[in-house]
């Protein structure tokens, strides 16, 4: 029997799923976590932010004022989590897939949000736990890819594909070389891996790997690497390219606003405007043809101590057409290592950190609307 998380009858008062997810075998609606906040040092107890945590949001931006826009609240997630890493959407549905939940680093979740119900529900785990997992959806399929088994570290090459349909994981070529913390997109029908981190676990560094699998064949190939090695970036594609800002260099306190586009008929990369602020572990969504950036972190540890902490909630947009940067309304809860899709006209951020590093999981979900 598949083993699930958030057992118990509390799901089943929520009804019947609507006659769309009644008719793929294994979902099953979720209520929303009745905590806000976990905390993965005390093993996944609900908690409550200090003030000094509080304290570590920043949500000024250098990028001039653009159209405002606004946020709501959403169903919360079903369980506090974090580190997801990202998040893919295929048919106005929300997949995230592992991360950081109940005081584990390595948990297994696949949990799919429906906006039309505002609703979450379980689907069939990933076949082993892992966060910093890459993911993208592509003709009814949701790759998952690579990933950490540890804490931000121990990578591995396990690459998985999920059938929406059937609800079902299978095994996939795995990568050509370990990695965690990659982005994953789509480029017509090849699947870009790109950046990331990788091991020894003790050295744990960025890396600019760049790596295009082929669904049809099985097959990875390599392609020419992302310029300044990085990892927890945000990427999407547009127009034939694909754009990658912001992430770090080996840590949190090696934020990077650098912004650079490949340009697939060239096996080239060319650099673009920056990120106004430089960050890491940001979502980013192609909307309403440009790029928004919400969240992520920053921050200094020197000794084991922390000495800078920063949560960002900024919300910036790209127009690759002027490669000008403005701002919009900040998120109303900063976080960073988010699950962020465009589905209809909303951008939709749930969970993530909500203090810097792993050591709290938020079950907060808002959207985002221009209006």
């Amino acid at each position: 029997m598949r083993r699930r998380h958030l057992l118990g009858a509390g799901a089943a008062l929520l009804g019947a799923p609507a006659a769309s997810h009644a008719q793929q075998p294994g979902l099953r609606p979720l209520p929303p976590s009745p905590d806000r906040f976990h905390s993965l040092p005390q093993g996944g107890a609900p908690h409550h932010l200090t003030q000094q945590q509080e304290a570590q949001r920043v949500i000024a931006s250098p990028a001039p004022p653009g159209p405002p826009g606004r946020w709501e609240g959403r169903a919360e997630m079903p369980i506090p989590r974090s580190e997801m890493a990202w998040a893919a959407a295929w048919e106005g549905r929300m997949h995230v897939v592992g991360g950081y939940g109940e005081g584990r680093v390595n948990r297994a979740y696949h949990t799919v949000y429906d906006p039309a119900q505002d609703r979450w529900y379980d689907a069939a785990p990933l076949p082993r736990g892992a966060n910093h997992v890459a993911v993208v959806a592509h003709r009814g399929v949701v790759y998952a890819l690579g990933g950490f088994v540890e804490q931000n570290r121990a990578c591995d090459d396990k690459a998985f594909a999920y059938d929406v349909a059937e609800d079902r994981w299978r095994a996939i070529a795995p990568l050509p070389r370990p990695r965690g913390a990659a982005a994953a997109v789509m480029l017509g029908d090849a699947l870009h891996l790109i950046g990331g981190a990788t091991d020894p676990a003790s050295e744990r560094a960025s890396i600019g790997w760049h790596e295009v699998y082929d669904p049809a064949a099985d097959k990875w190939a390599l392609r020419r690497p992302l310029p300044g090695a990085r990892d927890h970036v945000g990427c999407v594609t547009h127009e034939g390219g694909i754009h990658v800002a912001g992430g770090r260099f080996n840590t949190f306190q090696y934020n990077t606003g650098l912004h650079h586009v490949y340009l697939p008929q060239r096996d080239t990369w060319e650099e673009r405007a920056p990120l106004p602020t430089p960050r890491s572990g940001h979502g980013m969504v192609a909307y309403r043809d440009r790029f928004f950036c919400m969240g992520g972190e920053g921050g200094i540890i020197e000794g084991g101590r922390t000495v800078e902490a920063r949560v960002y909630g900024q919300m910036e947009s790209y127009d690759p057409q002027a490669d000008t940067w403005m701002s919009h309304a900040p998120m109303p809860t900063p976080r960073h290592a988010v699950a962020a899709v465009a589905i209809g006209d909303w951008v939709h951020v749930a969970g993530g950190g909500a203090v810097l590093g792993g050591a709290v999981q938020s079950a907060v979900h808002e959207a985002f609307t221009l209006g």
